[in-house]
């Protein structure tokens, strides 16, 4: 049986005055029904646009998609004309923005944008899709529906905005709701919250979720499989337990040394990458992480890595993968040696 979504050797690129800015290059990956997939990274790597590729929403000019397959319930979505894609969109693949208040339009109540949707994907009456609008508001929390429902969207927290988000994305029954760092601009407490809700509906409803964020804990707790993205490319891909158990690829390693973690010392410092991203517009030779890797070698320079099977469904796109982990382990030894001055040897 195929994957419910398929993307395959997508390249979607942003044309210039400064040059071509290849936001995303190459990425292919799949998604299981009811899966829930993370795809993180630093800003700018391309996890939006590579969302926003599979909704057809890329501005064109100046982006626009060179290459690549997507197959959503087996059939290419990139052939399609926008009149069958405005019909997925939304019907069938929703997406839940990281900003709320800008994705709700300002001068409709939360009435006239969920009966809209309803209205339009499921041929609903107005008062029937009122009545579902009412219901789907107190599925996601929302208080007292039955007047909420008839406020404008600034009458509303940022975290009663997301609920309304996630109201419209679970409104037409889809079988994926794509959320772009849906938490972003929310207090920590709030982000919990409805990231449990999001989880709790996806699975009550069946729905397939590709996460969006560079928040790492959001992954741990929350996805299936992971993808890690960096300049435009997939360079990690795996379970989320093997890529938290077991990284093989210095840039996650850095991800995950630049968390704070409460089963470290409240003394630890935080191990944050160096340098910055690379210019998308002129990628330097070989690895694009090598002048921020720390175990960086001849080769890096010049060739660049595939993505390359390390374990069980385990894949990085690093010449030194294999030995990643010996290779971790005594760069954290040395650092340790040097903060507190320990003459200890590394355990074998």
């Amino acid at each position: 049986m195929p994957a419910l979504l398929e993307v395959k050797d997508l390249r979607t690129h942003f044309f210039t005055f400064e040059g071509v800015v290849k936001a995303v290059d190459g990425v292919s990956y799949d998604l299981e029904e009811g899966e829930t997939l993370g795809l993180v990274g630093e800003s700018g790597c391309g996890k939006s646009v590579s969302a926003l590729s599979v909704m057809r929403l890329i501005p064109d000019p100046p982006g626009k998609i060179i290459n690549g397959e997507i197959l959503f319930e087996d059939e290419d979505i990139l052939k399609i004309d926008m009149d069958d894609m405005r019909k997925i969109r939304g019907g069938k693949i929703a997406m839940v923005f990281q900003e709320p208040m800008t994705s709700l339009n300002p001068v409709l109540t939360v009435e006239k944008q969920l009966t809209e949707t309803l209205e339009l994907h499921k041929g609903m009456g107005r008062q029937e899709a009122k009545r579902e609008a009412v219901n789907l508001l107190f599925r996601v929390g929302i208080p007292d529906p039955e007047s909420r429902i008839k406020q404008y969207p600034h009458q509303f927290s940022g975290g009663m905005r997301q609920r309304v988000m996630i109201a419209m994305a679970l409104s037409c029954d889809p079988r994926l709701i794509i959320a772009d760092e849906p938490t972003t601009a929310l207090d920590v407490t709030i982000q919990a919250q409805i990231l449990d809700l999001m989880k709790a509906l996806t699975t009550e409803f069946g729905v397939a979720l590709i996460v969006i964020t560079h928040n790492l804990g959001v992954v741990a707790r929350y996805a299936d499989r992971v993808n890690i993205m960096y300049a435009g490319k997939i360079i990690e891909r795996g379970t989320a337990k093997e890529i938290y158990a077991n990284p093989r690829h210095p840039y996650t390693i850095g991800l995950l040394h630049s968390v704070p973690r409460l089963d470290q010392p409240r003394r630890a410092k935080l191990d944050p990458i160096e340098g910055q991203p690379p210019d998308l517009v002129n990628l330097p030779p070989g690895c694009a992480f090598r002048e921020r890797c720390r175990f960086a070698v001849d080769k890096c320079a010049t060739d660049t890595p595939p993505l390359m099977p390390t374990g069980d469904g385990h894949l990085a796109a690093c010449w030194r993968a294999d030995e990643m982990e010996a290779l971790a382990a005594q760069a954290a030894f040395s650092e340790n040696l040097a903060q507190n001055g320990a003459a200890a040897e590394p355990a074998p």
